[in-house]
């Protein structure tokens, strides 16, 4: 199982970021072990002072895939959940001023939580779909999947004309406007519509 994340999907993300659209998705990668399940808890770690929150869909593959055109695409998952993509932002800028990757300040110890899954089927339109992400229950993201730039079916496109998709594969959708950092202490409570789909603790 493979995780893979998309970055500047949300305009006004790019926006407060003061990044360039880009012509092409975003792409990058965290290990499985970045994964918190289970609502377990987030340690802070040392090596960083600035981790920030971004709250997205995450889409399960559930076949292998290759160059799979993007009208067969919806076919390749059946679920999603919603997940925190934790940045360590002081690492990605140092990583970013010397044209660097971003795999450290991606893709640390627990940088993954997600929720359980559930089915699309369950949901009238996923590529309209409101979540959003609460800190100590004041609401700090709110964003809505038609907002993305480059939509679910062509996310999976793209990936499977370089990257094989795999059974089990996570793929993380991109975070809309109003990041920001996370302290030791704060409650974080995701949401799908109206219902909490992922709730747990900065430690």
């Amino acid at each position: 199982m493979k995780i893979i994340a998309i970055g500047r999907n949300y305009a006004e993300h790019i926006a407060e970021l003061n990044n360039e659209i880009p012509d092409d998705p975003v792409i990058f990668t965290k290990p499985d072990t970045a994964l918190l399940r289970n609502n377990e808890p987030f340690y802070y770690p040392e090596y960083s002072k600035d981790i920030h929150y971004e709250v997205e869909i995450v889409l399960k593959i559930n076949r292998e895939g290759k160059y799979v055109a993007e009208k067969f695409a919806h076919k390749y998952y059946d679920e999603f959940a919603i997940g925190i993509d934790f940045t360590a932002r002081d690492l990605q800028q140092k990583a970013k001023e010397k044209g660097l990757p971003w795999t450290l300040a991606k893709g640390f110890h627990g940088s993954a939580p997600i929720s359980s899954f559930r089915n699309k089927s369950d949901f009238k339109d996923i590529n309209n779909l409101n979540f959003g992400l609460k800190i100590d229950g004041d609401i700090k993201q709110q964003g809505n999947t038609q907002m993305m730039i480059y939509s679910f079916d062509f996310i999976i496109s793209y990936i499977s004309k370089f990257i094989t998709l795999k059974k089990g594969d996570l793929i993380f959708t991109g975070t809309p406007k109003g990041v920001g950092p996370v302290h030791i202490g704060n409650k974080l409570e995701a949401f799908v519509e109206d219902d909490n789909w992922l709730e747990f603790e900065i430690k």
